[in-house]
């Protein structure tokens, strides 16, 4: 799975997705960094075929309207610190990977993974 961690998200996400093995980059890697559109970041998930990883509720209105980014993974969680966000990643990503290779639309909150149809 490739993904690409939307710009409110630490980069320290990033490095712990790319340390365990799956081709990640975050918005600071792309050329216009954090400033990358919205629009734009769903085009650049679409032909790699990278899950958009967001707290964005813009992506999660897009991906119902127009089925874009490719795949999403929409966070609920509110206001959490790094550590604990990572910690939620780290328990979670079995499930989530194994979601994803059926489901296209996924939110995580702190104590549920919610599979969008």
């Amino acid at each position: 799975m490739k993904f690409l961690i939307d710009a409110q998200l630490p980069v320290r996400l990033a490095r712990l997705l790319q340390l365990t093995g799956y081709d990640t980059i975050h918005t600071k890697d792309l050329p216009l960094q954090n400033t990358t559109s919205d629009v734009e970041i769903s085009a650049i998930s679409i032909q790699p075929n990278r899950i958009v990883i967001s707290k964005d509720r813009d992506f999660f209105d897009s991906f119902m309207i127009s089925q874009e980014p490719y795949k999403l993974l929409f966070l609920t969680t509110g206001n959490i610190n790094n550590t604990e966000l990572v910690a939620l990643f780290i328990n979670n990503m079995p499930q989530l990977a194994e979601l994803f290779q059926q489901y296209s639309l996924i939110e995580m909150n702190r104590s549920t993974i919610i599979v969008h149809q």
